[in-house]
């Protein structure tokens, strides 16, 4: 059953205007949707204001009745009281679709986007991109000169861009290399850091809420948050600049100033105007790194600054503007830390729309070979000078680096300034196997417990602490810790058994830890020595 077309548009009230014989040398858009012999419109159903174009509206009506018997013509009173307000425009269009009587199972639908004001053709547009209306836009278009009784032509325009093969491509590409872009350019291998970055890469297009980094120091939360603002300036979405600042070294009534700016006179020493930090970054992203160091003026002060755009000058009774992206770090747990008292609720609300948690370098350590190569990239650039491995020497690194005895405390830090002693002591531009022995030496040095530290049980097992479960790990842990901050081994068996002892009638404390260190290969003199 061939089903029957349904045209929805707005009356031009300028293109479809006209009067006594003459209007038919002039092509009226609407009047000329009922003369193309190979397309009917069974039905047109128009949108107008009737109180203001009723006269309008009849002679159209007729004319349409005259060169198109067969057309139905239904007319919506629209009430627009300014056809160039794009809220009221749009309100209108969307009601419309959302009560319409949609019958796609009998009836083609077609948007006329050829009348009315920009605005008009603009919500038409959206309405139909967007799925709210179930059908094409038609274009139509006059002819090149015009004569009585030529109804111009027309085009249909599906915005399904699914069936455009190259369209999808080109989307797709480009989405694949915003990606890079966030991440520099490298190739990471790590699933759940690539599907963090694609979340990332859609906020940052589509949204100017504030986005909260999680993640420990040196994660890379910092150049993230540049190459989203990169990223963002690229598309035309912030004229303004990148502000950066870590919260940590904001102190005393310092902060305040550095932040919201202070007024000259505010106190001793403001001998004139700061505009602070919040308004430099106007119009632009401001990154506020370590947000869980601010203290509580600061944050009430932020809180207020990111609902209403407005704050206070320390020192100032007029109010300043700042309509700025916030981007947040931290390397503390926020949720933790309101719990606390120690940071606002209502300013972790506000915060906490679109949180990511960034991995440490050890917890990607399929990427550390795409960021060696980044690193070694960055070095060149900076120094004017290639340095590359030699290929026993990249492999131990590479062993080393990804094994369980590296824990990459610093993260991306340590990987860059590894990276850069292998560099500076290179030898004719190649990174030989010496020095990537040294290398590891120091790191080694570098990562080496105090005492409890987490990787104690690496120091002391080295690639055999892979092997004990992490129950047994836990409790071993805390043995050593025991032990290194006691004199004797009977003296660390009485601390660790305490609970236990006033439950037998014979205690040997000692030899029950000498046996209990014995499992893993262990004796009291080599723990407590570190």
């Amino acid at each position: 059953m061939t089903k029957r077309n349904v045209i929805i548009g707005f009356l031009g009230t300028q293109l479809d205007s006209g009067d006594g014989p003459g209007r038919w040398e002039k092509w009226r858009p609407t009047v000329s949707l009922g003369m193309h012999e190979d397309f009917i419109a069974h039905r047109i159903e128009l949108l107008l204001d009737e109180r203001r174009y009723a006269k309008l509206l009849k002679r159209v009506v007729d004319d349409l009745a005259q060169v198109a018997p067969e057309t139905q013509v239904r007319v919506h009173d629209t009430r627009l009281d300014d056809p160039w307000d794009f809220e009221s425009v749009y309100a209108c269009v969307h009601d419309f679709c959302e009560n319409y009587p949609f019958d796609v199972d009998h009836e083609e639908y077609f948007l006329h986007i050829t009348t009315g004001t920009h605005v008009v053709q603009i919500c038409l547009f959206l309405v139909a991109e967007s799925r709210r209306f179930p059908g094409r836009l038609l274009q139509a278009s006059p002819p090149r000169k015009q004569t009585a009784g030529d109804p111009g032509s027309f085009n249909l325009i599906d915005l399904d861009l699914s069936k455009y093969d190259r369209i999808a491509q080109r989307f797709a590409r480009e989405q694949q290399e915003d990606r890079a872009f966030l991440k520099s350019g490298i190739a990471t291998r790590n699933p759940a850091f690539n599907r963090l970055i694609e979340e990332i890469e859609v906020v940052a297009i589509r949204s100017n809420a504030p986005i909260l980094l999680m993640g420990p120091t040196g994660a890379g939360k910092s150049q993230l948050a540049r190459r989203v603002f990169e990223l963002k300036k690229l598309k035309h979405q912030l004229p303004g600049g990148f502000v950066e600042v870590n919260c940590a070294t904001l102190r005393g009534d310092g902060a305040m100033s550095a932040l919201f700016g202070h007024v000259k006179g505010a106190y001793t020493g403001a001998g004139s105007d700061r505009a602070g930090l919040l308004r430099s970054a106007h119009r632009g992203l401001l990154f506020l790194d370590e947000i869980g160091e601010l203290g509580p003026d600061e944050q009430a002060m932020l809180l207020r600054a990111l609902e209403d755009k407005r704050f206070l000058p320390v020192g100032g009774d007029r109010e300043t503007e700042s309509d700025f992206q916030l981007i947040a770090g931290t390397n503390r747990d926020l949720g933790q830390r309101v719990a606390e008292g120690r940071f606002r609720d209502d300013l972790y609300a506000r915060l906490n729309l679109w949180t990511f948690q960034l991995p440490g370098l050890a917890q990607r350590r399929e990427d550390l070979e795409p960021n060696l190569d980044y690193e070694l990239d960055r070095h060149a650039r900076a120094q004017n000078q290639r340095v590359m491995f030699n290929r026993e020497a990249r492999d131990a690194y590479l062993r080393f680096a990804t094994s369980p005895e590296a824990s990459w405390h610093g993260n991306f830090r340590d990987l860059g300034a590894s990276v850069m002693r292998m560099a500076t002591f290179a030898t004719a531009g190649r990174i030989q196997r010496e020095a990537v022995d040294d290398e590891i030496a120091r790191l080694r040095r570098l990562w080496r417990p105090s005492g409890e530290g987490a990787d104690a049980l690496v120091a002391l097992l080295g690639e055999a602490a892979a092997d004990v479960d992490r129950f047994d790990a836990v409790q071993l842990r805390d043995v050593v810790a025991v032990c290194r901050r006691s004199r004797s081994l009977s003296e660390a068996g009485r601390e660790l058994f305490a609970a236990s002892r006033a439950k037998r009638t014979s205690t040997n404390d000692a030899d029950r830890l000498r046996k209990y260190l014995a499992r893993f290969g262990l004796d009291f003199d080599r723990v407590s020595r570190g």
